[in-house]
Formats: C-alpha cells, structure tokens, sequence
C-alpha cells in the first residue's frame, strides 16, 4: 500500500522567531543531544504524573461506583458512545501536524487554532441538535438535557488544541503534566461533591464540564502564546492532508472499538452497559495511563528521527519492548485476579462486572502489542498506511460484535478480546512493510518479556489454586498481584539480563544535564 510522506521535508529551514509570543524555541530545530536528554526527562514526568493521574482516576472510581448506581454510568456511556466520534472531528488531526511537522510557523498555527476553534463551534451545535435523536434512539428521556449540557465541551475542546500541541512540541511535558492533573482533580472533586450531594448522574455530567473547563485555562496560561488573524497558505495545505487522513483514521477505530458499547446501550439497556463499561474502563485504566504517557514523549521523538533510520528502528523497539514488558504483568492481573479487583474498585453491587472483566483481559496485552505501530506510523508520516491497517480491525472488530452481541455484555467481551488477539499478527506483519524492521526483530524484543510473563502466570494460577477464597480479597490481591510481579520482575531482570537496559532507563529518567534549567 502507499504511505504518505512527511509534511515537511528533513531539511527544512527552520521558522523565524514569532513576534507574538517567543515561540522562535518551540518552532526550531534540535540536535540529537537535546532530543534524547528532553525524551528521557519527559519520559519521567509524563510517567510519574501517569502514575499520579492513574491513582486519582482509581480512587475517584471506587468513590463514585459506591455513590451511584450502574444505570447512571449507563445512561452516561449512552452520551459517549455517541459524542465521542463527534469530538474526534475536533482536532481533525492538526494537533499531530503541528507536533509531527519538521517546522511550523506563527501564521500557520494560528490559523490552525481558528480551524479547530470554529470546528468545536460547528460540533457544539451538532451534538445539541443530536439531544432529541440521541433521546429517541435509546428510549431515555433524560438523555435530551444531558447531550446539552455535555455539548459545550467540544467548544471547550477547541480553544485548547493547538496550545497543548505546541507544549508537546516544545516537549514541556512537566507544563502539560501539571495542566492534565489540575483538569483531573477538577473533573473528579466536581463529580464526587454532585454525587454526594444526591444530583445522581448529574455528577457525572459536571464532571464531563469542569476537566475541559479548568484544562483549556490551564493551556492558555502554561503557553506564552496568543493566536493571531487566520492566513491561507504556509503549508496548511499539508497540515490539513495529514489531518484529515488522521481524523478518519480515528473514527474508524472509534467506531470499531466503541459499537458495541451502542448496541448494548440499546438492545439490553443501561444497567448491562453501566456493568460492560465501567469493566473496560477498568480494565484499560493502567493501560490508558501508560499509553498515553509513552506516546506523548515517543511521537515527538520518533517524528524528529525521521531522517535517522537507524536510531528511529532502536529506539522503537526499545519502547516497543518496554511497553510489552509492563502490559504483560497488567493483563494476568486482570485474567487472574478480577474477583478481588472488581470486588475493591467498585464494591459489591457490581459483581456482575466480574466475569466481563476477565473476558476483556487479553486486550490490555493486544493493545500493548499493537498501539506502539499506530504512534510510529503516524509520527513518521505513514498515515495513509495507519488508515489502511484500521480499515482491517475494524470491519474484523465489529463482526465479532455483532457475533457476541446475543449473548449480551459476556459474550462481547468475548468476542472483542478473540478477534483482538488474532490482529496481532497480521497487524505487526504490515506496520513494519518497508520500516527497515523486521519481524524477527520484533520477536527478539519480546522474547524477555514473553518468558518472564509465562513464568509470572504460571505463579499466579498456582496461588489461586492454593489459596481459593481462603483470604480477604484485600490480601489475596496483594499477595497474589505481588506474587506475579515479583516473579515477572525477577525474571525479566535478572534471569533474562534486562536488568542493565532497565537501570539505565531510569538512571537517565532523573539525570538532569548539565547547565539545563528546570522545566516549568
């Protein structure tokens, strides 16, 4: 298949200083020095606010499952199974063309805030309009003043992009990191005082409000940056290729990932969608975390290596290998032990999650496997090949759907978690199609991590065997959860020798360079 090329070519000359706001530094180029020592940097804080996010996001679940009921969280996922592909036609993909392009300039990006601006205008008006329909189709009144409400996020959405590309380009990621907490804590303390307070699945709506709300104040105010009048020209004809490439990447994989959460919603109401969805939440919160904070020091990263191929083929399989190697113990956490985690985050009401989230496991590990090509591809301008690659998971996604669709929320956590493993494969053969990787590469970097997970599983299954329900789940979580990591890490570190790679991440995690200043 074709792959598109980079927008701006290697060579590039970079843009003069910008007269509105000192982003001569976020617009310039970098030599290698600097990139790795501002990816490594950012790996630690992205990950450690990752971590921090994670644990907030954890203890705002367990708080909010007790207080509300599984219809609640229903009739909110009834909304975001709707809305979320609406709101990916608010970047439009040009958040990642300002990130992903050699160079950029002033008039460029403030044209580009404008188009997104007026895009989150547009989508604001469409998702109101969608209230009745959205109502009507899924039998719910209540969803009518609901969709109004959550409908001023996507102008919300808008007024934030291009500020929070620019702190990704720039790779101020610890700027970024204290934006997303404060949104966060935003989100969670307005959900849980509603909550508290009897407002039922209101609270889950103004949390929707005030994350974006507090997130966009603080962009504007973390970026020296005001956007000035909208010019044509400047490249933007690339910029809006690449995006427009990108944003239909993304809705057909949003629409593979997320039908079923439609069909459910509408074929066996909110309580058996209030009992799947919170199970795939849970299930892909550590995952989310950790995608997220990889892919926002990889992109930048793997998009100024483009004119290197041998450092951009070590350095993927080097995160490639990591991100593998922390999946692995995540999804027998979730396979071995879901009694206990379902039992601890969301209490006793929601046993009926038990058996979904097991079933939904095998995806923590496929999606390990498979998302590090996504980043790659796209951040060295392979997006028509992205496309064509989501163009065969999702037809295959939702066919297994619709598949387990009859046997209600377990039989489509079944089938998402079977086709999901069988893409793997396929998946990898074609990313890697002309990449200068190959697949026995790939292969050598999973060997440690396969092994050692083996060995961790087969530990795990032991302890359940012995054990039974002869403890709290409480303490048969943390001993059998630590049991598995401590048999995956001793194996991965010492008996397969990954010890030194390990350490060495982490020693260049918190060195800071000589005579560089402390982010702020």
């Amino acid at each position: 298949m074709n792959q598109s090329a980079p927008i701006s070519q290697p060579g590039a000359v970079a843009a003069e200083p910008n007269p509105a706001g000192g982003l001569g530094r976020i617009f310039g180029r970098q030599n290698a020095e600097q990139i790795k020592r501002k990816s490594v940097r950012g790996g630690a804080v992205t990950l450690v606010s990752q971590g921090f996010k994670f644990v907030l996001t954890t203890a705002t679940t367990m708080v909010m499952a007790r207080l509300l009921t599984p219809a609640d969280f229903g009739l909110q996922g009834m909304i975001v199974a709707w809305t979320g592909i609406v709101g990916l036609f608010g970047d439009i993909g040009l958040s990642m063309a300002t990130i992903q392009s050699d160079t950029v300039t002033h008039e460029q990006t403030s044209t580009l805030f404008w188009i997104n601006v007026a895009l989150g205008t547009l989508l604001a008006l469409m998702v109101a309009l969608l209230a009745p329909l959205l109502a009507a189709f899924n039998h719910e009144p209540r969803l009518f003043w609901m969709t109004l409400v959550v409908a001023s996020t996507f102008l919300l959405g808008g007024l934030g992009v291009q500020h929070s590309a620019l702190l990704v380009r720039e790779m101020r990621f610890l700027a970024l990191a204290k934006v997303q907490i404060a949104s966060l804590v935003a989100g969670s303390l307005t959900g849980i005082a509603m909550a508290a307070y009897g407002c039922g699945y209101w609270a889950l709506v103004g949390s929707m409000v005030a994350a974006p709300l507090v997130n966009v104040a603080g962009l504007w105010l973390s970026v020296r940056w005001l956007p000035g009048r909208p010019r044509r020209g400047f490249g933007l004809r690339s910029a809006l290729h690449f995006g427009g490439i990108l944003t239909l990447n993304n809705v057909v994989v949003y629409l593979g990932y997320n039908l079923e959460k439609v069909l459910l919603g509408r074929f066996w109401g909110a309580d058996a969608l209030g009992l799947y969805g919170r199970a795939y939440s849970l299930v892909n919160l550590p995952t989310t975390q950790l995608h997220n904070a990889v892919n926002t020091v990889a992109f930048p990263v793997f998009s100024r290596l483009q004119s290197e191929p041998a450092r951009l083929r070590t350095s993927f399989l080097k995160v490639y290998a990591t991100v593998v190697s922390l999946c692995i113990p995540v999804t027998l956490g979730c396979v071995l032990f879901a009694p206990e985690m379902i039992h601890i985050a969301l209490g006793a009401q929601w046993d009926g999650a038990v058996p979904i989230f097991r079933l939904l496991g095998p995806t923590v590990l496929a999606f390990g496997m498979i998302n590090p090509f996504g980043w790659f591809l796209i951040s060295t301008g392979r997006v028509v090949r992205s496309f064509n690659i989501s163009l065969l998971i999702a037809p295959a996604v939702i066919l297994g759907i619709l598949g387990g669709l009859h046997y209600g929320p377990k039989g489509v956590a079944l089938a998402y978690s079977v086709v999901m493993t069988v893409l793997i494969v396929p998946v990898i053969l074609w990313a890697i199609r002309g990449t200068g990787i190959r697949f026995m590469d790939i292969l050598k970097s999973l060997g440690p991590a396969a092994l050692s997970g083996l060995c961790a599983a087969a530990a795990g299954l032991g302890f359940n065997l012995l054990l039974g329900q002869a403890w709290s789940p409480v303490l048969r979580l943390l001993c059998g959860l630590g049991l598995v990591l401590a048999v995956d890490a001793g194996m991965l570190l010492w008996v397969m020798g990954q010890k030194a790679f390990f350490v060495d991440l982490v020693r260049e995690m918190f060195q800071r360079g000589k005579g560089q200043p402390p982010e702020t």
